[in-house]
């Protein structure tokens, strides 16, 4: 090497640099380890029409988890920001995004204790989002993301990663774990109404355009929330080619403790046996491709007199338009005769 000299710069000589690198790439790779796996985490993303109840299901399932001795990270990627709330009993926990902003602001790195809390070995965090009409919801889910990757993202060693989508968004933020292969696999939460069972679906048909482009992510299944006994969501996921991993009724008990922010999904209570078996059908559920319907599958679900099926489409006319009836002009095209 040569030694610098008058402020230049150290350079190594093309030869011996040559040389370096050949010996390099002709040493064998580390074999391949064949100890047993330790850990496994699984990432699973929960999607859902805003105010379906994902939160509440995801708080409830996430603290049955940790009950039964597994190390769970909620992660609520809904600019609401109500997933840990719920979790920690109404309390808001500072977002990545604005702890992020505020110590770039102040010339300090952002580290896990800003961002990251527990509550009896429930991890969780908020990745947050901007005011209305100040951003893209989208673009602060992505950037959330980059910083947990500098934080260490994938190093983490947790048996389940939870992350709670808002799933009638159709920015591709939103999108960000089924297009780049971010979880293994992801859970629909739905009601007996149609539209979130329009936003079920429009989830399934992401998961199948990407698994269509290489992807991997599968539907693990539904979990049917505030059931009323008809039936649609049931139907839904039959059709699609899903399980229902669990039936969360509707119930004034369960509404009234959610609304004050308490857990329900607790060893030895009465909706303690419900999560405590949903939290078994998430661990050993199997990601499918499902067969997403179109509109008129998916409508056939319903009843006519809640869906409109028995009204006839009527064009409208240039007179419905301009009060004037349509003048037929003959055209200056020239049309040639085929011989």
């Amino acid at each position: 090497m040569n030694a610098p000299h008058d402020g230049a710069v150290a350079t190594i000589p093309l030869s011996e640099l040559t040389a370096h690198l050949r010996a390099e790439a002709a040493r064998e790779p580390d074999a391949v380890s064949t100890a047993p796996v330790t850990k496994e985490t699984q990432i699973i993303a929960i999607y859902g029409k805003g105010g379906i109840g994902k939160s509440f299901t995801l708080a409830n399932l996430s603290y049955m988890m940790a009950q039964q001795g597994k190390k769970v990270l909620l992660i609520g990627c809904d600019p609401k920001s109500d997933t840990t709330s719920l979790l920690f009993g109404g309390r808001a926990c500072p977002t990545i995004i604005e702890t992020s902003s505020k110590k770039k602001l102040a010339g300090e790195a952002i580290k896990i204790g800003d961002v990251c809390f527990k509550r009896d070995g429930v991890f969780a965090m908020e990745l947050g989002g901007p005011e209305v009409g100040r951003g893209c919801g989208g673009r602060g889910i992505i950037h959330g993301f980059e910083t947990l990757e500098k934080l260490g993202f994938h190093d983490w060693g947790f048996d389940y990663v939870l992350l709670d989508f808002l799933g009638d968004v159709v920015c591709g933020g939103f999108g960000l774990p089924i297009a780049r292969d971010m979880c293994q696999k992801v859970i629909v939460v739905g009601s007996n109404d149609l539209q979130s069972l329009y936003v079920a679906n429009n989830v399934c048909s992401a998961v199948e355009y990407f698994r269509k482009l290489g992807g991997n992510v599968g539907v693990a299944g539904m979990v049917i929330n505030r059931d009323d006994g008809t039936g649609e969501a049931k139907a839904f996921a039959d059709n699609v080619g899903i399980p229902v991993l669990a039936t969360i009724p509707s119930n004034d008990d369960i509404r009234r403790k959610s609304a004050s922010y308490e857990i329900i999904g607790r060893p030895g209570t009465q909706w303690g046996p419900l999560f405590a078996e949903l939290a078994e059908n998430v661990a050993t559920s199997l990601p499918v491709r499902p067969k997403p319907l179109n509109q008129d599958q998916l409508l056939g679900l319903f009843s006519a007199s809640s869906t409109g099926r028995d009204v006839v489409l009527d064009p409208a006319t240039e007179f419905d338009m301009c009060g004037k009836v349509e003048v037929k002009k003959a055209s200056l095209e020239v049309v040639y005769d085929t011989v």
